[in-house]
């Protein structure tokens, strides 16, 4: 074997129904339904159901899961301890990827090698619906402040910014705003961290494992973490009229400008259009139009210079900076979103599952080299 795809480039490895990411055309659809569609006409809880379910719920569907998945909110008193005693300094990555590993500790409905999908369902919902209480949590705790108590009667995007605010019931815009936000990251095809859950769960592992090695995906810089690079680049650039100066000294020096250009879209990501109508409102809300201005002048530049479009990273940024959420929160608040599609893509993998097992192209040496006593080394 000579001809291999690096990075696995183009190599189909398994089947799924979920996302359809349509790279030459700029398109991503949840099992059959756009993505704007399903903006339009859809809040995040019915994206979860669609992902998890196969279908979008009738209105008395939707009221049971949501209640379902709110009564699931509450964390183990050990993981509470566990995110108290975490170090104020930490990455909210490394906390989130070792307290969803934790979870697994606490939950005796998990099975190693014998999978289970109607417990996996089960506990797929609850890794989803805790998740954004470890996040929220966690930022409390490293202030040295409380967790307002979890409540059962807000939606997924107003329950976490109450519980990050400390106890206030966010605005409809910023609720809409982020219910938009994890809706757009729910799932995206094979992307490196689903890829990540479905080989662990593949050796018939569990679902904890699973999201975990996702988790640990998601955080670098090349995946989920873009989207804190590029608030540090509009950050580090400062004003408006240093924007040109900046980008073109990157260019020079053939350096990447964080949340402009996409694996695998070859046109504008479909995702990003919505991010930025609501960045727009929501600078224009709070009277600081200066990020997106920038944003908007660097993806200008880019386009111009490169052909490149700004990605969904791009503009989550200044969604999220403009919540008020912290920077390296940024991160975590992408796993909120995409927990849901990573446990579906877990269960669907589980249906019809092989081990993954690829071949690499040895590039050693191509005699054996006999092996000599320690004394001759």
């Amino acid at each position: 074997m000579t001809e291999y795809a690096k990075g696995l480039e183009g190599v189909i490895a398994n089947e799924s129904a979920l996302s359809n990411v349509e790279g030459v055309e700029g398109r991503l659809s949840y099992l059959g339904y756009h993505i704007d569609d399903l903006i339009e006409n859809c809040c995040y809880e019915e994206i979860i159901y669609l992902l998890h379910r196969g279908k979008l719920p009738t209105q008395d569907e939707l009221d049971a899961f949501e209640k379902e998945i709110r009564a699931d909110r509450p964390l183990p008193q050990g993981v509470i301890d566990f995110l108290k005693a975490a170090p104020k300094d930490g990455n909210p990555m490394d906390v989130l990827r070792t307290a969803v590993s934790m979870l697994g500790l606490y939950d005796k409905r998990v099975a190693i090698g014998d999978p289970d999908l109607v417990k996996d369902e089960d506990i797929g919902m609850s890794i989803v619906a805790k998740v954004p209480i470890i996040v929220a949590a966690y930022h409390r705790f490293r202030q040295g402040l409380e967790l307002p108590p979890i409540r059962e009667d807000l939606n997924e995007a107003a329950h976490f910014l109450y519980l990050m605010s400390g106890g206030e019931i966010p605005t409809d815009r910023a609720i809409r705003t982020l219910d938009v936000a994890l809706t757009l990251h729910a799932d995206h095809g094979m992307n490196a961290s689903t890829f990540s859950a479905r080989v662990t769960i593949a050796t018939l592992s569990d679902m904890y494992s699973a999201i975990t090695s996702a988790i640990g995906t998601l955080k670098g810089p090349l995946h989920g973490g873009a989207n804190e690079g590029v608030i540090h680049m509009l950050q580090e650039i400062g004003e408006l009229d240093k924007v040109d100066e900046y980008i073109e000294g990157k260019l020079s020096r053939k350096e990447k400008v964080m949340g402009i250009g996409h694996r695998v879209y070859k046109v504008l990501d479909p995702r990003a259009p919505h991010l930025r109508k609501f960045a727009v409102q929501l600078t224009e809300e709070l009277g600081e139009s200066k990020w997106i201005k920038m944003s908007e002048r660097i993806a200008e530049i880019m386009y111009e210079r490169k052909g490149l479009n700004a990605n969904v990273d791009f503009y989550s940024a200044t969604v999220y900076y403009s919540l008020g959420i912290p920077t390296d929160l940024f991160t975590p608040i992408f796993a909120i979103a995409r927990t849901s599609g990573w446990t579906a893509q877990v269960l669907e993998q589980l249906r019809d599952s092989r081990l993954y097992r690829p071949m690499t192209l040895y590039t050693g040496p191509s005699e054996l080299i006999p092996v000599p006593p320690i004394s001759k080394r």
